[in-house]
């Protein structure tokens, strides 16, 4: 998914009211045949089926567990960012609750048992972007039950950068916050049990990676090293503070070179983890990747990367456009690989299954599509992990002053992170209080407001979370949709620069992936996309307020730092002038829900008819 902007700290969240988380299934025996003697002796048959049954066999069956895109859910996500789409025998489709890191324990706990070679692995973005339980702690939360997870390995994704390269040594290493300190008392932040993993992140003055680049896992003689890396991308969508001296690079040259050290170590079972993705041609969990059948299948950044990964590496675990699958891509000698997705926020768990040939020390790949790869739901009709709940509800306490205040309420579902429509209520609520904050002549004179789709974490739910009732808005709630709390920034920009910025929703590096941004209310214009690149936007469609953009006029627009920075592929914006630096994001955003909503009078979801679709 599109990133959202980063969060920028303690000193902001305090400014914003923030500061206050041999395997019976594995090993496969291979008795050898018993000779003439034995034949003849039943006693030296005994002997020798005895002396077969404790050798290891040739082959050996690892269990590979994977997620990604965790964000620090670490309570069941609210609204359709908690439900998968599961396909029914008969094709019909239902939406099946997930996730909440009590049910993910248990499901990953569970999965382990009777695998005596098993390795937990995720591909990214563990925390950041994460509900106020976790980020109000800078996701110390989150690394604490991720290490209660067990947790073996993950790569960095785009998001462990939002709060720069040092909060995410942090997060590796331990400690307390430099400004907000220690959160208990008497506890020390103990950082990461597991390694992040950063390949192809490196500082641009020593040219040296900023955290290791892989990792080897060993159990019982079975050496499995796995390689982590990011998009090459990331500093295109974190801004631009939190990507400061580092360099990032080419995810395929990158694997392939960590690739060949691994095997000249003598490690040849490699498995890479890809914060990059796919986007298969189905939304639901269980969906078959490899239908031959046309328009079916994957597309995406991530097929041309594996296409072109060495055929050292036997299996990657990818994410970040937070979709589930299990596909089969040929490597560059045309040998199948699986590669695969878990969806996000812990609603999903990978089991891939990997032969590990004892002799050649390489994993053994099957001929047959999809056959040792698939998804399963983290459904919530499972026991709950109690240490999960202990952890939960520890964070909760400490959390609660700030996160159960009320800061509005909604008559039913308002969905932003949920739908899949270019244009969302949610996305229509949050531009308008972008503008209602910034229009006053005296904070920046705004005339249209702007928001980044991927900024919207989450949907505003109808039903209650906790105590609160049905309805009711929370500020933990308001901040789950908006977690960055970035900067609002007002600009000039003229009718062409503005008219260039739309066209880039949907040109250069958007258009394979279009980023629609929400527009508030009286900027309205047809997305054709019959079209292709910058012609998608009917540029004589544009208006404001009824009237046509002006090219030569000049207009005043609101939008996240984030966005003015020129944040996903948006460098029109970076051209804007007379800046004026508002109030956060997520203050505007509470602001106008408590002046736009009571409990006798509750706010409804827009229309979302801004923007005109042609398909």
């Amino acid at each position: 998914m599109s990133a959202g902007p980063q969060r920028r700290g303690a000193a902001r969240r305090l400014a914003t009211g923030v500061a206050v988380l041999a395997a019976a299934a594995g090993v496969l025996t291979a008795a050898n045949p018993a000779g003439a003697d034995t034949a003849a002796n039943p006693a030296g048959a005994d002997t020798a089926a005895a002396s077969a049954k404790h050798r290891p066999g040739r082959t050996v069956d690892v269990q590979l567990l994977s997620f990604n895109d965790l964000h620090g859910n670490l309570e069941p996500p609210q609204g359709s960012s908690g439900t998968v789409t599961e396909t029914q025998p008969d094709g019909t489709t239902k939406t099946v609750p997930a996730g909440g890191v009590e049910y993910l324990a248990t499901a990953l706990r569970d999965a382990r048992k009777g695998h005596e070679y098993s390795v937990t692995a995720a591909g990214g973005d563990m925390i950041g972007a994460s509900p106020l339980m976790s980020g109000l702690f800078h996701d110390e939360p989150t690394i604490e039950a991720l290490n209660k997870l067990d947790l073996d390995v993950t790569s960095v994704g785009n998001h462990e950068f939002d709060e720069g390269r040092t909060e995410l040594s942090r997060m590796q290493n331990g400690g307390c916050h430099p400004k907000d300190g220690c959160y208990e008392e008497g506890k020390t932040f103990q950082g990461a049990d597991f390694p992040y993993l950063a390949a192809n992140v490196t500082d641009e003055k020593t040219g040296k990676p900023i955290l290791k680049p892989y990792t080897v896992w060993k159990h019982k003689g079975v050496k499995i090293g796995f390689i982590g890396v990011t998009l090459e991308g990331t500093p295109d969508i974190v801004t631009a503070e939190g990507v400061k001296g580092l360099k990032f690079h080419d995810e395929v040259e990158t694997i392939n070179k960590y690739a060949k050290e691994l095997n000249r170590k003598g490690v040849k079972s490699i498995v890479a983890l890809i914060h990059e993705g796919g986007l298969p041609a189905s939304s639901s969990y269980n969906y078959n990747c490899d239908s031959p059948g046309a328009g079916d299948g994957i597309s995406g950044p991530i097929v041309d990367i594996a296409k072109n990964i060495t055929p050292a590496v036997d299996a990657l675990v990818t994410g970040h456009t937070h979709q589930a699958y299990t596909c089969t891509i040929p490597d560059p000698s045309g040998t199948p690989r699986t590669v695969t997705s878990a969806a996000s926020f812990g609603r999903l768990y990978t089991d891939t299954t990997l032969t590990y040939d004892r002799r050649t020390g390489d994993i053994v790949r099957t001929s047959v599509k999809g056959a040792n790869a698939a998804n399963h739901v983290v459904n919530r009709d499972q026991p709950k992990a109690p240490d999960m709940t202990s952890l939960i509800g520890r964070w909760n306490e400490l959390a609660a002053p700030i996160a159960n205040k009320p800061v509005g309420y909604v008559s039913a579902d308002i969905n932003g992170r949920g739908s899949t429509a270019y244009e969302t209520p949610l996305g229509d609520v949050i531009t308008d209080a972008q503008l209602e904050a910034l229009a006053p002549a005296d904070k920046g004179g705004a005339q249209l407001a702007l928001m980044n789709p991927g900024g919207i974490r989450s949907d505003l739910a109808y039903a209650a979370s906790g105590s609160e009732g049905d309805g009711v808005v929370t500020y933990g709630e308001a901040f789950t949709v908006q977690p960055f709390t970035n900067m609002m920034n007002v600009l000039d920009l003229t009718g062409t620069q503005l008219i260039t910025a739309l066209q880039q929703q949907v040109s250069g590096s958007n258009e394979a992936s279009p980023k629609i941004l929400q527009v508030s209310e009286g900027l309205t214009y047809t997305l054709d996309l019959t079209k292709s690149g910058k012609d998608r936007i009917v540029t004589d469609s544009v208006k404001l307020n009824g009237e046509p953009i002006d090219p030569a006029k000049t207009y005043r627009v609101a939008m996240n730092e984030f966005l003015a920075g020129g944040g996903d592929g948006f460098t029109a914006f970076k051209e804007g002038t007379n800046k004026l630096v508002g109030a956060s994001d997520l203050d505007t955003f509470t602001a106008y829900l408590g002046a736009h909503s009571s409990q006798s009078s509750p706010l409804d979801p827009p229309k979302a008819d801004r923007i005109t679709i042609v398909k």
